[in-house]
């Protein structure tokens, strides 16, 4: 099955063509030490190192030599073991800021209780990279879940009928799948906005129909103490917060006010 469906140099060459055409950014990965040359030679700029290969040391050193960018998949792995290809690619030349790190379940497909997909930021925090995850899993939701977990790459197999003979159909998406989930990342890409909370621009002109000022619960005679009863909060939120109502408890009116009637500081 796999003799059939190798590509050739020129099938390369013909795919990267196309890549350009279509302004996609090519990418194939190697599985033996030959293939690495073969895609050095095709002027690959990114090398995508396979779960199967995260124990191949003569691979790894060869790949880290290229001092490319790098995305190193870890299905099957342990941390100790993602360390170990991590300090064979950086010991052979390869920065560590240009290895991103894919989480990944090599299963196809992948049993959703058996994804873990919070352990891709447990590799951010202890290997300080990109994280990104590679999905076997059926369907879209746990790749848009990686993405808003912080994923800077998503991979997924991709196939043009699900019923094609061979193992990885099944886990893959078809056509108007894959656009559906690139186009929902984009917007959880949209969505995560800057990590700090501040009122958005949209939100702005909501405030004062949804908070509340303090208002008058019954006329209030001149010259009298206002007290907690005297008072409830109502919208809009223009006058005085009612975060202040400590400073209004207590103070004399300087006029009669009137019953629902919004306080401002120059009634006491």
């Amino acid at each position: 099955m796999l003799k059939k469906l190798e590509l050739s140099e020129e099938n390369h060459r013909e795919l990267i063509a196309h890549c350009k055409l279509r302004e996609i950014k090519f990418l194939s990965t190697a599985f033996d030490l030959d293939s690495i040359s073969l895609l050095k030679k095709l002027g690959i700029k990114i090398f995508k190192i396979p779960s199967g290969e995260i124990t191949n040391l003569p691979y790894l050193e060869k790949i880290g030599k290229q001092k490319s960018k790098v995305i190193l998949s870890t299905g099957m792995s342990t941390e100790k073991e993602i360390e170990k290809a991590m300090k064979a690619l950086v010991k052979s030349g390869t920065k560590k800021s240009d290895i991103t790190i894919l989480h990944c379940t090599t299963e196809y497909p992948a049993p959703l209780n058996e994804v873990n997909l919070l352990a891709m930021k447990s590799l951010h925090k202890k290997f300080k990279t990109d994280v990104g995850y590679s999905d076997h899993t059926q369907g879209i939701e746990v790749a848009i879940a990686a993405a808003a977990l912080g994923a800077s790459v998503i991979e997924k197999h991709f196939t043009l009928d699900r019923n094609m003979e061979g193992p990885d159909h099944k886990a893959s998406l078809e056509p108007n799948e894959l656009k559906e989930m690139i186009h929902c990342i984009r917007n959880i890409e949209i969505a995560l906005g800057v990590g700090k909370k501040i009122p958005s621009k949209s939100e702005l002109k909501n405030i004062s129909a949804a908070r509340k000022s303090i208002h008058t619960s019954r006329e209030i005679k001149s010259g009298e103490k206002i007290s907690e009863n005297d008072l409830v909060m109502k919208r809009p939120g223009d006058g005085i917060s009612p975060m202040k109502i400590k400073s209004v408890l207590g103070r004399k009116a300087k006029r009669t006010l009137p019953a629902e009637y919004k306080l401002t500081l120059k009634d006491f």
